[in-house]
């Protein structure tokens, strides 16, 4: 779960890559170090479908390897699963590189949507739309879905509410395939529910959503289906659906392959895999360079890196320690660790909800995001953590916090090493605590088992949709994706406004202010905007650097040869 150095060499990297006889796609021409806006928005290799084989199997690294397949569960809302679940399941909406989100025709052959005097939103359904056990999709699946996200039943439990707790019912139309979604408030991101879809058998009973996709997917509606998951082996196998009623898929199999990421470039290179992700990793970037036959797209998307901080942790309750330990952390200089010869502009990220390339952003990190070690020594002493040699302690306690990292990325143990350096500074003691990157946020972050740990947020084209869960009070012992376990009333209902606001430009600016109010609150460390840099087989098309498009599986595949 994406420099000035890299700049300044700029022609030498060029020439490396005539040499090598890989292309990075990049705009020409100079760029300014924060010049975020000339990145390209998407880079997958749109190609028409005439021009690629049929046949071929598409090999897909990731990084770790999920138990829980269900997405909207709290387990596994997870990119990882997202990526495999994209070929397999109804996505009912689909982005493009702009952010502009259309139904997906396969699904959905009609939306209506009105807005008074209550907004309500119809979907006709596709008649050939149908589940892999041969049951048409229906209303009666929105409505359960509906029902189990909405929060009303804490027996769910789910990753997010967003959206779903402001449906008032779901209601059949015309016919069993048309669902009425009347809600009981405004919610402006309406196109980022029911995606995906689950069955009703799923969404109807808290036992089966809970439990009945761990370590398997029982039903699908895609133009892939499961054909294996082998825990041993650690390989996701979706194969070619005969039963998908558009578009037939492309690619015989897209097998996704858990592997250790320092493995990858080698892995890649050797032609082993196809893809691989070298958006956090320089050296993973310079091998890639040099693979002949490869290619790295590029795009600015939507993903952003940060520090998270568990407020719930006995040493960081204090909002003046958060905001200390913030303050004492220089953002800029873990970006340019993460990202110097990346070909890419080094600029933290001063925003929870908007990336720099979204119309909306605005830099609201102010004092509270800024590099102040003596601040952070002030806020310290007055929260009652005074040094005592190398370390602060307070009623005999030192302030010592666990950042926890998974054991095979090296870039959160680089981001470990040097916080724990920049920290030791202002007399807070920092234990870097690696843990199996399978067990990362099942064992330690959704339990609240550590006290800051690096990673990325997978973003989408809606900005309060893909972060409410993240910022909302935890109610009821459910956290949802609020790792940091903490909130507030008025940052509710500040981001309750800005999800109801239909005017877009509104909803921007009450978006930002909610994201002052996060800030303040300082849970979560922007670093910046993740580089997405994936390097892949130069014939491989409709598949790369993403941004904010989202991919049709059908459509990837391999080039023919008279295409090459």
């Amino acid at each position: 779960m994406r420099t000035l150095r890299a700049l300044a060499s700029s022609s030498a990297l060029l020439a490396l890559l005539v040499a090598a006889g890989c292309t990075v796609h990049r705009p020409a021409g100079p760029r300014a170090p924060d010049e975020m806006s000339a990145l390209p928005a998407s880079d997958v290799n749109p190609t028409p479908r005439e021009r690629l084989r049929t046949g071929g199997v598409l090999r897909w690294p990731m990084p770790e390897f999920p138990v829980q397949w269900n997405f909207h569960h709290v387990q596994g809302a997870k990119g990882v699963v997202n990526e495999v679940l994209r070929g397999v399941m109804p996505y009912l909406m689909r982005s493009d590189e702009r952010g502009v989100v259309r139904p997906v025709p396969e699904y959905l052959d009609k939306v209506e949507v009105v807005t008074e005097p209550r907004q309500v939103v119809t979907y006709t359904i596709d008649p050939r739309a149908r589940w892999s056990d041969g049951t048409p999709i229906t209303y009666r699946d929105f409505a359960a879905q509906a029902r189990a996200l909405s929060g009303r039943d804490r027996r769910y439990r789910v990753a997010a509410v967003t959206g779903y707790d402001r449906i008032a019912r779901v209601e059949r139309g015309r016919t069993d395939r048309q669902a009425v979604v009347v809600f009981a408030r405004p919610y402006a991101d309406w196109r980022s529910l029911f995606t995906p879809l689950y069955p009703a058998g799923t969404c109807g009973d808290p036992r089966v959503f809970n439990e009945g996709w761990v370590n398997r997917v029982p039903v699908g509606a895609g133009p892939f289906r499961v054909e294996s998951i082998d825990r041993t082996a650690k390989t996701v196998t979706i194969a070619r659906d005969p039963r998908w009623w558009g578009r037939p898929a492309l690619l015989d199999r897209i097998v996704f392959r858990v592997m250790d990421p320092a493995a990858v470039p080698g892995a890649f290179a050797n032609g082993e895999v196809d893809v691989l992700d070298a958006g956090g990793d320089a050296s993973a970037y310079r091998r890639a360079l040099s693979v002949k036959g490869a290619v790295v797209r590029r795009a600015a998307g939507p993903d952003w890196r940060h520090l998270t901080f568990n407020a719930a942790s006995p040493m960081l309750t204090d909002v003046r320690v958060r905001q200390a330990i913030m303050a004492g952390i220089d953002r800029r200089a873990l970006a340019e660790a993460d990202l110097k010869d990346l070909d890419w502009p080094i600029r933290t990220l001063g925003n929870h909800f908007f990336m720099h390339t979204q119309a909306g952003y605005r830099d609201n990190s102010g004092v509270i995001g800024r590099y102040d070690p003596d601040r952070a020594r002030r806020l310290l002493d007055a929260a009652g953590w005074r040094r005592s040699g190398r370390y602060r302690t307070r009623a005999g306690r030192t302030l010592r916090l666990r950042f926890v990292v998974p054991a095979t990325q090296q870039i959160s143990k680089r981001e470990g090493e040097l916080v724990q350096a920049m920290l030791d500074r202002i007399g807070v003691r920092v234990d870097i605590v690696p843990v199996p990157t399978d067990d990362l946020f099942d064992r330690y972050v959704l339990p609240g088992n550590f006290d800051i740990v690096p990673f990325s947020w997978l973003g989408t084209p809606f900005p309060i949709s893909s972060n409410r869960a993240v910022f909302a009070r935890p109610k009821g012992g459910n956290v949802q994706q609020n790792y940091s376990r903490i909130g507030t009333a008025e940052l509710d209902r500040a981001m309750d406004r800005a999800a109801a606001e239909l005017d877009p430009a509104e909803a921007r600016e009450l978006i930002n202010k909610a994201d002052r109010l996060v800030w303040e609150q300082a849970t979560v460390l922007p670093l910046y905007q993740r580089p997405q840099l994936l390097a892949v087989r130069a014939d491989l098309a409709n598949f790369g650097a993403r941004g904010f498009h989202d991919l049709a599986y059908e459509d990837i595949g391999f080039l023919a040869p008279a295409a090459r």
